[in-house]
């Protein structure tokens, strides 16, 4: 389903760049459905053409490439990219910065659980 994938997409791009300073161009194919909720930037449908086009466009358009990260395994954007000086990153590649930065976010939240459990456990101990 493509509306869901694309939900579910926005969303794990929101979390991970939830308190980051970044502003994001995404792209999709098509047309749009439902309205996508996205703080981190603008969502781009390209309607009757495909989406490559409109990036290319973006990146030329750009006043400083080099400070873009290209986030495709289109071999064709990678290699425009590139020309242009862009910052190029797989989709595997960027999947596994976002695993990773989940896991650290997984293993703060379990370390602070354990600091409210050792609070409890030595307040119970301080008022036997």
């Amino acid at each position: 389903d493509k509306q869901s994938s694309r939900e579910k997409l926005t969303n794990i791009l929101n979390r991970y760049f939830s308190g980051k300073k970044a502003r994001i161009s995404l792209h999709f194919d098509g047309h749009p459905n439902i309205t996508l909720p996205f703080s981190k930037g603008s969502i781009y449908y390209s309607l009757n053409q495909p989406s490559d086009n409109l990036i290319k466009k973006e990146i030329e358009n750009s006043n400083n490439p080099r400070l873009i990260i290209l986030v495709t395994s289109d071999h064709n954007l990678m290699n425009f990219g590139r020309v242009c000086e862009c910052t190029i990153l797989s989709s595997d590649e960027f999947y596994g910065l976002i695993e990773k930065s989940l896991e650290k976010n997984d293993e703060t939240e379990k370390i602070k659980q354990l600091e409210k459990q050792k609070d409890e456990f030595l307040k119970l101990f301080r008022n036997s």
